[in-house]
């Protein structure tokens, strides 16, 4: 079968589509037949190594894990799905035209294989840091980089539980984190002010890693209402990082309610065929997302 794989670290250049042996289901999963892959930022930063030291890796190596596609293997043990289901879910390895899912659940018919397949991660990181940071319904969260996949997330889900959502975004984006339920606000010289005349904050989220601790901590007032998924500075403000991955199986299930009562919906901002891996790599690396990056397989 056809796959993505890299053999060294380095720039999107190292992607490769090329032939390799076919993987299997073993107890506990499915295969899929790719239809779809979701491009999560985790893709390009195990392709430059910036995991080596924790999650070493032994080159050549495939990528990715979200993925939607259609039941064509069953592993032992799982008896409530049959071949030919339509799902999405997390495996590994799904840049490729067939992968192995550790979890998975149907997909529900309000979804194309396309837009399922920018779910799972982004709907498993928003849950968690909503979690983490302790907001609750009545009171504000600030989400600064509020316009891509993780961002679109947390605004829906922070809106359906009753959360005042305040977002920043690049100006083409304004108009969007509104349509979202968000307070929206751009980000650049002065966004601290900015966000001070909208009153209280009581939580807030770094999405992006630009340099924006010191001002979410100062609006804050408390580094444990503060939680970040992309700077690695953190820990010298006392800030937490979320790197730890919650339960996939839970985020599937929430995903599937919150589509299907029309609360959640993530855009796909751009889709590419499997042998454009590289230019997905580069577009997601260079930010400006609304929603979502697929590869289509």
């Amino acid at each position: 079968m056809r796959a993505i794989r890299f053999a060294e670290f380095g720039s999107p250049d190292v992607l490769e589509l090329t032939e390799v042996a076919e993987p299997h289901a073993g107890p506990g999963q499915v295969r899929i037949a790719v239809r779809a892959v979701g491009v999560n930022p985790h893709d390009w930063r195990v392709r430059e190594g910036q995991f080596q030291r924790v999650h070493p890796l032994r080159l050549p190596v495939g990528l990715g894990q979200d993925a939607a596609g259609v039941v064509d293997e069953i592993g032992d043990g799982v008896t409530d799905f049959e071949i030919g289901e339509h799902v999405f879910g997390r495996g590994s390895n799904t840049y490729a035209e067939h992968a192995v899912l550790s979890s998975w659940a149907r997909l529900p018919e309000e979804l194309t294989f396309a837009e399922a397949a920018g779910y799972p991660s982004v709907v498993e990181t928003a849950l968690r840091i909503i979690r983490m940071v302790g907001v609750q319904s009545g009171q504000t969260l600030l989400v600064s980089g509020a316009a891509g996949g993780v961002g679109s997330t947390v605004l829906q889900i922070a809106r359906d539980r009753g959360i005042t959502v305040i977002g920043t975004a690049g100006a083409a984006n304004q108009d969007y984190l509104r349509s979202l339920g968000a307070i929206a606000t751009t980000y650049g010289p002065g966004w601290v002010e900015r966000i001070r005349e909208f009153g209280r904050i009581d939580a807030a989220l770094d999405l992006n890693g630009t340099g924006v601790l010191r001002g979410l901590l100062d609006l804050t007032g408390d580094p444990d209402k503060v939680v970040t998924i992309a700077d690695l500075e953190a820990p010298m403000l006392g800030i937490r990082f979320a790197g730890v991955a919650g339960s996939m199986p839970d985020a599937l299930a929430t995903a599937v309610d919150l589509v299907q009562r029309g609360k959640l919906r993530i855009p796909v901002d751009r889709s590419y065929p499997l042998a454009a891996a590289a230019a997905a790599h580069a577009d997601s690396q260079a930010g400006h997302t609304r929603g979502r990056r697929v590869l289509l397989v």
